[in-house]
């Protein structure tokens, strides 16, 4: 019995510090649909947001292997993660190029639209995570003898603990993001495009699902794939910091 409780204290180990990779992105996301609101009102999103989150994630839990066969799910999700890139970014561009005589302040969301905006693109990175955490829990020896759909209990609790975990990482990281955004506000063109590259992975993730296979159902989650996603992320982030860095500096 202590060797499969280290187990699972490992195993929990592990999905608590994939949650919190997964957190970079995931704040990113949070914190640009956020910034638009006042200081009091981003920090009551962001918490409404997180509610909302463990409510559905829980819930989600319960559905899991109901969910992962509907592919339409993460295309849904992928579509959602790449309008709001394309569309963030076309408004920026375009608004950027009209002259100052012109220039009028584009609506913004209000607050609860905001937070409706939060709950979807948590949904949209929900599913992600949570597959990887079914992964890692299902390779656990079963303890306990309930199921909790479809999921043995002992597995069921690991996967719950590891997901709330990680949206807390990811409430707490995006307030970070959100300062730093005030700070350089031309680093929210780098953040959509690291919402669109988001996007993107989900993009691939649905072309591998058993029921299309346009791409090997591994491939999502092979090393190539994995660092061809981290280097890019890191070269939009990295790169995206220092061209707004040097904005600012050019400004004063």
């Amino acid at each position: 019995m202590d060797a499969i409780l280290l187990e699972y204290a490992w195993v929990l180990v592990v999905l608590i510090v994939l949650e919190g990779l997964l957190a970079t992105d995931n704040a990113v996301v949070m914190a640009v649909m956020v910034k638009h609101l006042p200081k009091p009102q981003q920090k009551k999103a962001l918490f409404y947001g997180l509610v909302g989150a463990f409510v559905f994630r829980f819930a989600a839990l319960f559905m899991i292997t109901f969910l992962v066969n509907i592919w339409q799910i993460q295309a849904l999700g992928a579509a959602y993660l790449l309008i709001i890139s394309i569309k963030n970014i076309y408004d920026k561009v375009t608004h950027s190029q009209k002259s100052d005589t012109n220039k009028k302040p584009r609506k913004q969301s209000g607050f609860w639209m905001t937070v409706l905006k939060v709950e979807l693109a948590d949904i949209a990175f929900a599913l992600d995570s949570m597959l990887a955490a079914v992964a890692l829990a299902v390779t656990l020896p079963e303890l306990g003898d309930f199921h909790i759909g479809g999921i043995n209990g002992g597995q069921f609790v690991v996967m719950l603990l590891g997901g709330m975990i990680g949206l807390i990482m990811i409430r707490f990281a995006a307030r970070q993001f959100v300062v730093l955004l005030e700070k350089y506000p031309t680093l929210e063109t780098a953040a959509f495009l690291i919402v669109g590259w988001v996007g993107v992975k989900l993009v691939v993730l649905t072309l591998a699902h058993p029921a299309l296979q346009i791409l090997p159902e591994a491939f999502p989650h092979s090393t190539a794939w994995k660092s061809i996603f981290w280097i890019v992320l890191l070269i939009l982030a990295v790169g995206g910091y220092v061209l707004a860095v040097t904005k600012s500096r050019m400004k004063k």
